[in-house]
């Protein structure tokens, strides 16, 4: 080979590697009952070279900061949020999950390997204050948030938040009453104490009743639980401004998951993102959980009102894959993907299987069953479209209870770690590329072919579902791909299949179950 032509294929093999880029998938690296011994951060920083080799390429951390609960906080009842687990607050330094350093630690290491951090950011509230204050508030019907029970009165109220063991460390900001719109609890004593049913609506100099640019469920849904932020005080806006800067300069991030945000102003969470792009980088990942389970308008409402700023949790497609798996053969898997984010909107769709707030136990509990969760990952992860996410106790599995000794609901839970899992998130990271065909064509079964890209040096697969008896379906793999010899990467299938002269094969699947086809090489 002449010099010329040397420099010439060099270059086209430099180029290729230069533009290949791999699929994106998140590992939610938690659930709601993790352990809270202190050792998280270590554990996720042992994880961190096994979920790089399988192909993950973002970890999404539970929130990092100190609840008021301390040590047995999931961190979702945030009190300060600039304790990483650093300073003696709620009885602890230490969160449940580990040290401000270990936290630093796992995060900079996960980095070094090339896996993104995604903090998991709450702004709707703040619990646990240090002081009370004697403020005005209006009760409020909790089943209809517009119809005011009182007038205004005077009651005393834990709102006020000095956090005394950070001592001014990081920010001096002081929340008290003016940062709050509501509260469902008033002070007994040194402790606080709720009404069945009551909310109380703050009256302070930033407006009165609830702002109005929030989902519409009990006719406002702007409160959600302990001290609800006031996003119209304007010191309030900046601070978390001023937070969300000093948290990525403490621990630098690809993105950040907002918890609740259908309970917050979306104006502010518009100004809010435009000022993390603006100063921590344009391509900041940010991640919206809008829960609902089958509204797909809404979603759709909401991400119009936010410009497409965030992507949301396609909640209306994971409704689909419970239905699906508690039907059975009595379930159409033409319509999976019917009135799906994913499916009418896909550039801002996070697909998931399940999540911490689906787990059996929880609120929102929609589990998807165990024989089905192969086929919602295969679809969430070797389709074209889509973000997916996949959830820590699909592929660890989890053993836990509630902890509340409640009738009937502390019993012992354990969810199984799906066994394809690890292969299918292997599968999106090398096959998964190129043009998509699908063969929706039966109740009980369907399938798709993704053809391959030279840019990521893929053959493509061939996927088939059944949620019925054994069958097969013929689907074109390309004429490229013609007498050519597939195997089942699941293994689920032992057969070897030979592709016709024309690159079509009768692609095989066993009963409720899931087969993906790739060329053996």
């Amino acid at each position: 080979m002449n010099k010329k032509r040397y420099e010439i294929l060099f270059n086209q093999i430099l180029l290729h590697f230069i533009t290949m880029e791999k699929n994106k998938t998140i590992i939610q690296f938690f659930e709601w009952y993790t352990r809270k011994d202190g050792r998280f951060w270590k554990q996720f920083k042992e994880a961190i070279p096994e979920l790089v080799y399988m192909g993950f390429t973002a970890a999404w951390l539970p929130p990092a900061y100190k609840g008021m609960k301390g040590s047995r906080s999931e961190g979702y009842d945030v009190y300060d949020l600039y304790d990483l687990g650093e300073f003696d607050q709620k009885e602890t330094v230490a969160t449940g999950y580990g040290t401000a350093a270990d936290y630093i630690a796992a995060c900079s290491a996960a980095q070094s390997a090339g896996l993104g951090i995604i903090v998991d950011v709450v702004l709707n509230h703040k619990g646990g204050a240090d002081e009370t204050e004697k403020i005005m508030v209006r009760k409020v019907d909790a089943a209809n948030r517009n119809n005011f029970l009182s007038g205004p009165f005077e009651v005393e109220a834990f709102t006020r938040f000095t956090f005394p063991g950070r001592n001014k460390t990081y920010s001096d900001f002081v929340w008290d009453h003016r940062c709050f719109t509501g509260i469902d609890r008033l002070a007994n004593g040194n402790k606080e104490s709720a009404e069945e049913n009551v909310i109380y609506s703050i009256i302070n100099e930033y407006g009165e009743g609830w702002e109005k640019d929030v989902d519409g469920a009990n006719d406002n849904f702007d409160y959600l639980m302990f001290c609800d932020l006031e996003f119209r005080n304007p010191y309030v806006r900046e601070e978390l401004k001023k937070w969300i800067k000093w948290y990525h300069a403490k621990v630098p991030f690809q993105g950040v998951r907002l918890d609740a945000v259908k309970h917050i102003s979306y104006a502010f969470l518009n100004e809010w993102i435009d000022y993390l792009r603006d100063e921590l980088g344009p391509n900041m990942l940010v991640i919206g959980e809008y829960w609902l389970s089958d509204d797909l308008a809404i979603l759709l409402k909401y991400s119009e009102d936010t410009e497409d700023r965030m992507l949301l949790f396609d909640a209306p497609q994971h409704h689909n894959f419970a239905i699906a798996a508690e039907q059975k053969s009595g379930y159409d898997l033409r319509t999976i993907l019917d009135e799906t984010l994913v499916s009418i909107k896909p550039q801002v769709a996070i697909t998931f299987a399940d999540n911490h707030d689906t787990q059996p136990l929880q609120s929102l509990e929609e589990w998807v069953e165990e024989w089905f969760k192969p086929h919602a990952y295969a679809i969430i992860l070797l389709r074209k479209n889509g973000y997916p996410c996949v959830f820590y106790g699909d592929l660890y599995g989890c053993e836990y209870t509630n902890g509340q000794n409640e009738p009937g609901k502390d019993k012992g839970v354990t969810i199984h770690a799906v066994p394809e899992l690890p292969l299918l998130v292997k599968l999106r990271e090398s096959h998964a590329y190129g043009d998509q065909h699908d063969y929706f064509t039966a109740a009980n079964l369907i399938g798709w072919v993704r053809m391959g890209s030279f840019e990521n040096d893929s053959k493509g697969c061939a996927v088939v579902l059944s949620n019925g008896k054994s069958s097969s379906l013929k689907m074109f793999v390309g004429t490229e791909n013609a007498n050519r010899v597939y195997v089942d990467f699941l293994q689920n299938r032992s057969d070897e299949i030979i592709t016709d002269e024309e690159g079509t094969g009768d692609f095989p699947v066993n009963e409720n179950s899931v087969s993906v086809w790739v060329l053996k090489e």
